[in-house]
């Protein structure tokens, strides 16, 4: 049988979507190239040399920036709120699959903070620590203001996956006998396991790249965007470039392992 002709319209959609790729991955790419600068390249085209001196750099003491430090607290704020996000999520998911009292209103104040500017959250939660009298950091307040971000996200996410979750199989666990946590664990949880690794993996890339939640709640201390930006008024060596490269490929190899991490999940429930 011969294959369908496509219509005009694939290969319009086709270019569109090549441009947008373009218009995404375009300037990475330039970073990525910039960064293998020679020693004696500076921030703009033409290269002028190439070499690796400037992942080396990353490594040595720095004048302006500590990489180092500033990316082990994004790090570090990254794992909890996935960790919060996640649990909060599958709380909220389980809950609000029965009626309970204000269950609108709260999920109403739940996605809120998704139409509230990112800037005017940061500067809330500031101010409102500082009026406690808590002095503002990265794991207090900056956590806060991660999660106002995270969390809708990941309630939504939740929400879907147990509109779709059918109720006969933990009928089916009920009526052979298996009690309500063990209904949970051995039926509910790894069906739901793939969709709890996304949320996660969203809540962590949403809390290591924040910027404007993070900028008036971490205090003295900055996180790896923080950094980047001081860096971008200081810095005049592709060093800075470097760094984007390091941070990108960590951010690829995060969503690599996640993937991958669904993708064997997915494998030994088709098994069982």
């Amino acid at each position: 049988m011969g294959s369908d002709k496509r219509s005009a319209g694939f290969y319009v959609l086709a270019v569109f979507f090549g441009l947008f790729v373009l218009f995404l991955y375009g300037p990475l790419s330039a970073v990525f190239i910039l960064s293998f600068q020679g020693p004696q390249g500076g921030l703009t085209f033409p290269l002028n040399g190439v070499s690796t001196r400037w992942f080396q750099n990353l490594f040595e003491t720095q004048a302006v920036g500590n990489f180092g430090a500033s990316f082990t607290r994004s790090l570090i704020l990254g794992l909890m709120v996935m960790a919060a996000t996640v649990l909060v999520s599958l709380l909220a998911g389980l809950a609000f699959r029965h009626r309970f009292l204000c269950a609108s209103p709260l999920f109403y104040l739940t996605v809120a903070s998704l139409v509230v500017p990112s800037i005017i959250v940061s500067l809330g939660i500031g101010v409102l620590f500082q009026q406690i009298g808590v002095q503002p950091n990265w794991f207090s307040s900056g956590f806060g203001a991660h999660l106002t971000w995270t969390l809708p996200f990941g309630v939504l996410i939740m929400f879907a996956v147990f509109n779709r979750f059918s109720p006969a199989y933990e009928e089916a666990a009920r009526d052979l006998g298996a009690s309500p946590w063990q209904t949970f664990a051995h039926v509910v949880l790894p069906m739901i396991a793939p969709s709890l690794i996304g949320v996660g993996l969203f809540g962590f890339s949403l809390s290591y790249d924040e910027f404007a939640r993070t900028l008036l709640t971490s205090g003295s201390s900055n996180t790896l965007p923080l950094e980047i930006y001081g860096m971008t008024t200081n810095v005049t060596t592709p060093v800075l470039y470097a760094l984007g490269t390091v941070t990108t490929a960590f951010s690829f190899l995060v969503i690599l392992a996640t993937l991958g991490t669904i993708l064997l999940v997915n494998r030994r429930r088709a098994r069982a």
